[in-house]
């Protein structure tokens, strides 16, 4: 699991970065200071970025976000977000659009079928899949035959669906109870579901987060790669930084700690103390790398 603490015996990290707690995250660390230029650094956005609220279209990056983000932007290869919102969405949310210093951030949406580029400003995505409006259509039946009206919220992402049940009287137990028959309808349309913090999302299959993350820092030629997520949708993430470290490219998994999420704890290298530890940890390498 990971730590906050500094360790004598890496004093590479100096007091203001961190230490990882695993060996192979402290040559991540390592890899990242020696070789900025050739290092992506990857980041979910809610519960990463941004603090978890009970309505999403309500959340927004943590005001010392894109400050971090700018301040470290220009001393790496690139910067993504990786997102299972629409990444205009996700854009808007964090504002990361015009800001100097993000000229090369890139936002992956819908688990990478979206792509944002800061340097045009557009996004470029495949046609829908049809199984999404399928289920769009259905998905009242269904929430009402299972009882689950009451307290539940459909988010609508456009390539996908979303039934949250944080604001149920019993979140853990609406969200058990839909497990099934969510998954029934999506496996009936040719979609997929994926578990999240209180949230069941029906989306196409083909795409995640750890696919985004290794087209992505592969296209970029990486040599190094950070990543920071803090939910179960995260963990395809964190497989595909231990794949590049097994093909010889050094890693850093960060969890934005959740007791929600003790598997991606876990996992971890670091474990931070939510946005606001991502932020700290993200400022901390810029001022690194700036001396």
């Amino acid at each position: 699991m990971g730590s906050h603490a500094e360790s004598p015996e890496h004093p590479e990290t100096t007091d203001t970065v961190p230490t990882p707690a695993t060996p192979t995250g402290r040559d991540g660390l390592r890899a990242i200071l020696t070789h900025p230029a050739r290092t992506v650094i990857a980041l979910d956005f809610d519960g990463t970025l941004a603090p978890i609220v009970p309505d999403p279209e309500q959340a927004r990056a943590h005001p010392g976000a894109v400050p971090a983000l700018a301040a470290l932007a220009p001393k790496v290869a690139s910067v993504a977000v990786v997102t299972g919102r629409p990444a205009g969405v996700a854009v808007r949310h964090g504002g990361f659009a015009g800001v100097p210093g993000l000229d090369h951030l890139v936002v992956l949406g819908h688990y990478g079928a979206e792509r944002w580029d800061a340097r045009t400003g557009t996004v470029s995505a495949p046609a829908p899949h049809p199984g999404v409006a399928a289920v769009r259509a259905e998905l009242p039946g269904v929430l009402d035959r299972a009882g689950a009206w009451h307290g539940t919220w459909v988010e609508e992402k456009g390539r996908a669906v979303a039934v949250h049940t944080r604001r149920a009287a019993d979140p853990q137990a609406a969200f058990e109870s839909l497990r099934e028959p969510l998954a029934d309808l999506a496996t009936r349309h040719g979609l997929i579901v994926e578990p999240g913090r209180m949230v069941l999302e029906l989306r196409p299959p083909g795409m995640d987060k750890g696919v985004a993350l290794l087209e992505y820092v592969r296209e970029a030629g990486a040599e190094a790669v950070l990543y920071a997520g803090d939910d179960l949708g995260d963990l395809p993430a964190f497989a595909a930084v231990d794949k590049l470290r097994s093909d010889g490219v050094p890693g850093l998994l960060v969890c934005s700690g959740s007791s929600e999420v003790a598997e991606l704890a876990e996992r971890a290298d670091l474990v931070v103390d939510g946005p606001a530890g991502v932020v700290g940890l993200l400022r901390s390498l810029a001022e690194r790398l700036h001396r």
